[in-house]
């Protein structure tokens, strides 16, 4: 016996059972060392911040990683899933920051480097059981339990070694270059961390007058969206051969201006205000001409304020002149290069004004924008302000703008190996494989220098030791050679700040001390260390390392190919040539119900507890997986996660609970000895079902998710809605022949099958299922359905014509309920008759072959081809002006004309074939596709039509007396069945029946007695008063009234 199974499921009931099964037999972990002695297959956790609550975004990343490990377990492989915890960096030292109340690093400071770290190495932590908590509950497999933890001085020396595998190869150096800076934390980011921050902000846009030297009345137009860095000019940068031109205009007070700027951008700057030209020239004409400085805070100790060439100017927006501040932008730096300029520093670390830049000194440069805007229309320097929309890069971390700084730090020299990037990229499966040579593929191709050092306290320091005689500089590779230099041991030392800044060594060329260097690296330069570090390589395990490298999957959101993606491969192509991941899989975001982004400020986010509380995790994964293709976004909120447990999950359990209730009422258990006769309904579904098995399996392989999901739930409609339906007779008639034992086994092998395709993806209904139907049968039954072995398709029971068949009909029943539907036509009130139009003799065949079914589906007395589709409709054709017109302009009308002079009927067919046709214009032979000509059915009278292409169902609507008759002893059954579930009657229990009717229903419950009995179990039918004792019912419908009361017998 099965153990019962109640119709209403409670979901969350039911997984917290599972859950508990799980612990109470540690199935995770028999799931690894079932497998221990496969072939690996290698997954890297990528390492979140644990100092952060969890949101929908890790769920969605959890449950597609899931995926893939469980069944890779379930095919023999073994998987470590070992988890990792990303310690280090910004996220925790600001959550500390915000405790401690600071807001600046001169408070860290002040407070000590030693006390923060420690308050930094608890915070890490903050919320580690609410993400252990979600793990479990989602039912996401990682190993916890030997996670690495990147404040671990074991992975921090596996992460020096890597970088004195560098240093040794003249890899990492330390430049002075304009760096994107934070000046909120005080520290310089790589491109891939601004990357993360872009969001689209107003700035102000300004038109400015930089008066010549030696032309009176004369301006260079200069445009700039910064304010802040103008009082760092040094030159303005024109385009070599970029053409300009010198105006005059009338000054509103009176008086004449004269104005250079480029030709092409005198309407976007002038608008409707007429100008004169008074010369056209090239820009290298304009070259080394002198201009007046605007500002004159510091002293410039080489040749300034003259007019440079730059090969990045362009006409695209601004005036074509492009002021130059070399401490503040990339650009403006090489120029500075090349044309020895000076650089102006007038803004200090943390983006306020130097002393020395008197009116705004102390003040955050953006709010003095407008400061500076006013200052310099009180001097006439202002010609136009503006805004201008565009996007710009703010902290990814704090959400402070950044500013462009020019600094010393710390690089790796990766625009060294930018073709090796690409080239090992070429060998990666990306999923969606666009990101390959789109997003991950250009942003390899525009690769940097990767700007490592952090002015930061809580991270991995940088290992490079620098002379305080004569600056020779070491980089440290591991503890062990720390301590060597150092003349002690160091094995027990705290590597972070400020002990390891403590640690001196000897100069080995002048004798005299040698301090480290005070940045730490980047923190994603730890993450894209975990492949190594992981094992505490290469000191330690260097044999786990090489079984674990590289991975076969990793899977993370779309935002990771300028971040963890990135890290990985970077550094692995650096270090070994090769490969780090082979198979990665990039999310989209995840968007509330109305496809808005979430934001604590829209107050529109999701938790993921209150979709779990209320839905459980298996919908919850279900609809992550199902909603879109991986890397598109999707929208996501409980009423949506409901729908799965509606429409999907509830469709399986009644499925299941059916068979279980039914089994069990038969004594039916599965005898694998046992000669099947399978009817060819049965032999439908199974073909159905290794057809799923095949095709499920090859998505799995391939990385497909949707490919791997969709189908398992369009089969389950067509199992509960489809097979179950047109079986239920079978399984309700009593006695136990040959039929009705095909049936339950046919059932019982998909649910089973059913179980194991979905133990990846669904993992706590598989093991309901599983543990019940495999469990409660075999004495030998394994503890879980994730210990089981992947089905296995079998080719034999496979018939590619019968599953084509079957379609055909399911097809032609969808039409024949829709024309139902039209005709407002009850399933119950049976029809004399449907014909069918169909795209081939095959399928006139095949649907003849089928018409008992098609009859008993539809309700109707007798199936036919139709002689030809105009029999029930009739067609008109309509050529589309919007699509046309688009298309062929003017030529429309005569489009038309030729379309409505074709033979409507046959051009009909052919467009709902989905072909194109042909028209003749002006001798001129066109190609007009479907979506251009619209097809108009109308039914003629006395049928209702349902079509879809070349399909179509045409229904005849009139009624005959012994129709009616029989609908209405069909809706009297009905409610019959209705009344004995109210009454709690088991499915199998006989009754008495009682009925008291109106004349035209009495008449039809007489002519249909038999047919009654049979479908409501019914001992007996007796037309009188209705019983006191007895369960009852007043109804009315179809014009006829009537009471029905039963009694079980």
């Amino acid at each position: 016996m099965f153990k019962p199974v109640s119709p209403k499921l409670n979901v969350i009931q039911m997984e917290e059972k599972i859950l508990k099964n799980w612990k109470k037999l540690d199935v995770f972990h028999q799931s690894m060392d079932s497998r221990k002695d496969g072939p690996e297959y290698v997954f890297f956790e990528g390492p979140p911040t644990a100092n952060g609550k969890p949101g929908v975004h890790h769920v969605l990343a959890r449950a597609f990683k899931d995926i893939f490990p469980r069944y890779k377990t379930m095919q023999g492989y073994h998987v470590s899933r070992r988890g990792g915890w990303d310690t280090h960096g910004l996220p925790v030292e600001i959550e500390v920051e915000k405790k401690l109340g600071f807001s600046n690093k001169r408070q860290i400071e002040e407070y000590g480097i030693g006390k923060f770290n420690e308050l930094c190495r608890e915070s890490a932590f903050t919320y580690i059981q609410e993400w252990e908590k979600l793990t479990d509950r989602i039912g996401y497999w990682v190993d916890l339990e030997t996670a690495y933890i990147t404040y671990k001085n074991e992975y921090i020396e596996s992460v020096w070694t890597i970088l004195k595998n560098y240093w040794d190869r003249d890899l990492l150096y330390q430049g002075y270059k304009v760096v994107p800076y934070c000046p909120r934390c005080g520290t310089p980011l790589s491109d891939h961390e601004v990357a993360l921050g872009y969001k689209e902000v107003s700035d102000p846009s300004l038109f400015v007058r930089m008066p010549l030297v030696d032309e009176p009345e004369t301006s260079l137009l200069v445009w700039t969206t910064t304010p802040w860095t103008l009082p760092a000019n040094v030159a303005v940068a024109v385009g070599a051969n970029v053409d300009y031109v010198k105006v005059e205009r009338v000054l509103p007070e009176g008086g004449k201006e004269k104005l250079i700027l480029a030709e092409a951008l005198l309407q976007k700057v002038f608008g409707d205000e007429e100008v004169k030209v008074l010369e056209k020239f090239k820009g290298k004409q304009l070259k080394n001409k002198q201009y007046q400085p605007l500002f004159n805070f510091l002293p410039v100790e080489k040749q300034a304020h003259f007019v440079v060439l730059g090969e990045f100017v362009t006409t695209e927006d601004g005036s074509g002149l492009v002021h130059i501040a070399p401490a503040f932008g990339a650009d403006d730096m090489q120029v500075a290069l090349e044309a020895d300029l000076p650089v102006l520093c007038t803004v200090a670390e943390d983006g306020t004004f130097i002393s020395e830049v008197k009116p705004w000194a102390g003040m955050f440069v953006k709010t003095a924008d407008p400061l500076i805007t006013k200052n310099l229309l009180e001097r006439g320097l202002l010609f136009k302000e503006m805004q201008y929309l565009h996007t710009y890069p703010f902290c990814w971390r704090c959400g402070t703008p950044l500013l462009y700084y020019a600094r010393p730090t710390w690089y790796i020299r990766t625009s060294q190996f930018k073709d090796r990037l690409v080239e090992i990229n070429d060998q990666i499966n990306w999923y969606p494989e666009h990101i390959k040579k789109g997003r991950f593929g250009n942003w390899l191709a525009n690769n940097v220098d990767w700007a490592l050092g952090r002015e930061r306290y809580w991270g991995t320091p940088l290992p490079v030791w620098e002379c305080e005689g004569c600056h020779s500089q070491t980089c440290v590779g591991s503890v062990e050679e720390l301590s060597q230099k150092a003349g002690r041991d160091l094995t027990n030392s705290d590597l972070h700040r400020p002990y390891v800044d403590e640690i001196t060594l000897k100069c080995p060329d002048c004798g005299a001390r040698m301090r480290r260097v005070p940045e730490l690296i980047d923190v994603w330069f730890d993450s894209g260390s975990m492949p190594y570090a992981q094992w505490h390589f290469p000191f330690e395990n260097k044999d786990a390392f090489k079984q674990q490298f590289p991975a076969d999957f990793i899977c993370e959101a779309v935002d990771q190919t300028r971040g963890w993606f990135y890290s990985l491969h970077a550094i692995s192509t650096l270090l070994y040539d090769s490969i780090c991941y082979k198979n990665v899989i990039c999310l989209g975001l995840i968007l509330d119900g109305q496809g808005q982004k979430m934001s604590k400020s829209r107050g529109n986010v999701v938790s993921p507890w209150d979709v779990l509380d209320k839905n459980g995790a298996d919908a919850m994964r279900w609809y992550l997986y199902t909603a879109s293709p991986p890397g598109q976004e999707r929208r996501f909120s409980s009423d949506l996660v409901g729908e799965v447990l509606r429409n999907f999950t509830l469709t399986l359990w009644n499925t299941y609970s059916f068979f279980v209730t039914y089994a069990n009422l038969d004594g039916w258990k599965p005898e694998k000895v046992a000669k099947i006769e399978y009817s060819l309904l049965d032999q439908w579904l199974l073909s159905e079902l290794h057809t799923l098995v095949k095709n499920v399996t090859r998505a799995l392989e391939t990385y497909d998710v949707i490919g791997a999901t969709r189908p398992i739930e369009q089969f389950v409609d067509q199992l509960s809605n489809w097979y179950l339906r047109r079986s239920r007779r079978r399984f309700w008639k009593s006695g136990s022949d040959t039929d009705k034992q095909a049936a339950y086994a046919t059932l019982y092998e998909a649910l089973v099958t059913i179980s194991k395709l979905l133990a990846p993806t669904m993992p706590f209904i598989a093991d309901e299922l599983y543990l019940n139907l495999v469990g409660s049968i075999e004495e030998k039954c394994l503890d879980s359905v994730h210990l089981e072995s992947w089905p296995e398709s079998d080719s034999a029971k496979i018939n590619e014509k019968l599953n084509q068949e079957m379609q055909l009909v399911m097809r032609l029943t969808s039409l024949g309920h829709a024309a139902r539907n039209k005709a407002n036509r009850k399933v119950r009130q049976p029809l004399s008759e449907v014909a069918f139009a169909v795209a081939s003799r095959e399928e006139a065949q095949a649907m003849m072959n089928y018409s008992d079914l098609l009859e008993d589906e539809l309700n109707v007395k007798k199936i036919r081809s139709l002689n030809s589709a105009s029999e029930a409709v009739s067609y008109a054709l309509n050529p589309l002006p919007k699509q046309l017109g688009q298309k062929y302009g003017n030529r429309y009308p005569e489009i038309r004309k030729s379309v409505l002079a074709l033979d409507a009927e046959k051009t009909a067919q052919v467009l709902l074939a989905g072909q194109t046709i042909r028209v003749e214009v002006n001798g001129e032979v066109l190609e007009l596709l479907p979506e251009e000509v619209e097809v108009r059915i109308q039914a003629k009278e006395g049928y209702a039509v349902g079509s879809e292409g070349a399909y179509l169902a045409a229904l005849v609507t009139d009624l005959t007396p012994e129709l009616v008759q029989e609908g209405l002893a069909r809706e009297f059954v009905r409610r019959v069945q209705d009344l004995r579930k109210t009454a709690d009657l088991e499915i199998a229990d006989r009754i008495q029946l009682y009925y008291s009717a109106s004349q035209g229903l009495h008449e039809a419950i007489k002519a249909f007695s038999a047919y009654i009995q049979t479908e409501t179990l019914s001992v007996e039918m007796t037309a009188s008063a209705i019983p006191e004792d007895v369960a009852r019912v007043d109804d009315e419908f179809d014009q006829e009234k009537v009471t029905i009361g039963i009694k079980k017998v």
